[in-house]
């Protein structure tokens, strides 16, 4: 592709056909081995800005095959430090970013100008959405959505993720049918090319994406404390609906981490190898620096099992996480079992 500029018809049209020619799950790990039902037939060449230096996996039903760590939005770096950090991404083959905020969105977009077709790119205007009791109608969220694209000078967005509640309360029925439609409309018109959304409450993932089929994508947390639950584990149903999954807070907000500078980088590769090994979530950590980026991109090039001395530090990591979790990330706990 020479022009990055894609319009509404021709991704239409791509998305169709990316779609249609991945039906069943594959993996393409580093170096190009591919596993999976499709790996007799899939051809690398079709993988956004590939690298045989990064892994790629399917994001569910979207049939897009994305890189096995993202950038995530949230991220303590100027526009100048974004830069060279999206930069590196895409040297290392990293071809996804999720920004969840308007300020976060501008600046990535930004930072993706005149190579807009290297990465896809997925937003959410969170204060102006389903958390806003004044943006729960379609027409308030699609309104909102058209805001967010002409402030960051996209036409598109790859994934509108809407920001859904906190734990603690659940949307009423009729706003999520709100949601949805909105969702749709914005698929339909050319401005999203897939669809989903993210949440803090696990039982509102699985009703969402098993009443609405509509659902592409979803985004929840996803620490090092997580595991499958012995009995109705989110897992099943994502599986079941062939549904992509995004983890956040693979560092559980920052309390993984100590004041030691090397402890903290070993400490974020354990983190998302574990996370990885989970065959559930693609990891989209925030990163503020290029250090971390080639840190995150040396966990995927490691390998997934634990030795039992990484599995003691890890565990111990994972306590001292639990236990520095500040007042308003408590909440966390709440996902030890998915």
């Amino acid at each position: 592709m020479t022009n990055d500029r894609i319009t509404r018809r021709d991704f239409i049209r791509d998305s169709a056909m990316t779609v249609a020619g991945i039906g069943a799950a594959v993996t393409v790990g580093v170096g190009g081995v591919v596993c999976g039902a499709a790996a007799e037939t899939f051809d690398t060449s079709r993988i956004l800005n590939y690298s045989q230096n990064m892994e790629y996996r399917r994001l569910g039903k979207t049939g897009l095959m994305v890189s096995a760590v993202c950038l995530g939005g949230h991220s303590r770096s100027n526009q100048e430090e974004r830069n060279e950090i999206v930069s590196r991404a895409i040297d290392a083959g990293i071809n996804y970013i999720d920004a969840c905020w308007d300020n976060e969105v501008k600046r990535d977009a930004k930072a993706l100008q005149g190579r807009r077709d290297k990465m896809y790119l997925a937003l959410s205007h969170g204060a102006k959405e389903m958390r806003n009791e004044d943006f729960r109608t379609s027409a308030k969220l699609l309104a909102s959505l058209d805001e967010l694209l002409q402030s960051s000078g996209q036409e598109y967005t790859d994934l509108w993720r809407i920001t859904c509640y906190e734990p603690g309360g659940r949307h009423t029925f009729n706003a999520a049918c709100e949601m949805v439609d909105a969702l749709e409309k914005a698929k339909k018109q050319g401005k999203a090319r897939f669809i989903g959304f993210s949440t803090h409450d696990r039982r509102w993932i699985k009703f969402m994406i098993e009443y609405f089929p509509q659902v592409d994508c979803v985004c929840f947390p996803f620490t090092t404390m997580s595991r499958r639950a012995q009995t109705d584990s989110v897992f099943d149903t994502l599986k079941k609906c062939d549904i992509g999954a995004f983890g956040i807070k693979p560092f559980a907000a920052g309390s993984l981490f100590t004041e030691d500078r090397e402890e903290n980088l070993k400490r974020a590769r354990l983190a998302l190898r574990y996370i990885l090994a989970s065959n559930t979530v693609l990891p989209i950590p925030g990163l503020n620096s290029i250090e971390e980026l080639d840190n995150a991109v040396k966990a995927v090039q490691e390998r997934r099992q634990f030795d039992i001395k990484e599995q003691a530090q890890m565990e111990n990591a994972s306590k001292q996480a639990w236990a520095n979790l500040p007042r308003n990330y408590q909440w966390l706990k709440n996902w030890q079992y998915v």
